[in-house]
């Protein structure tokens, strides 16, 4: 698959832009929330008076397992990211994120930069990553297409 395409069964962007681009063997993901198919999250909870509790925890694995997703939709996985961009709301949520993020990626995986930013599209997000991934093999959608 060389081009760009949305996943089924993710959230759709919010916007006019694709998941996921393959170049030849590089994959860019677009940036990646913890935002389900159903526009909830995964890390946010609201009690019956709209209070709201934010887990970096869960968000995090939830992003990182929507990657790892839509990375296998075009023949590659979360060992093949080469360079992450993470965007958090608040760096006082730096160790959580470290924490979940060291048990997918370590000092043998990809480069990163983590930012903090004023807001993501949404108040209960806490984080969004976006990653660069090359891919090992030739994808079954590329029909004989050199990768």
């Amino acid at each position: 698959m060389t081009g760009s395409r949305t996943i089924d069964g993710l959230a759709r962007p919010r916007g006019r832009f694709p998941h996921v681009k393959v170049a030849g063997d590089l994959v860019f993901v677009s940036g990646t929330s913890s935002r389900r198919p159903d526009n909830t999250f995964v890390g946010v909870e609201v009690d019956e008076f709209g209070a709201t509790d934010l887990d970096i925890r869960a968000q995090t694995r939830a992003v990182i397992e929507n990657i790892g997703r839509i990375l296998g939709e075009v023949g590659a996985t979360l060992s093949d990211v080469l360079q992450v961009t993470a965007y958090l709301t608040s760096m006082n949520d730096f160790g959580g994120f470290n924490e979940v993020y060291a048990e997918f990626f370590d000092e043998d995986g990809p480069t990163r930069t983590t930012v903090a930013v004023h807001q993501l599209p949404h108040p209960h997000l806490l984080v969004e990553m976006q990653v660069i991934a090359r891919r090992p093999h030739p994808h079954p959608d590329d029909q004989g297409e050199r990768t």
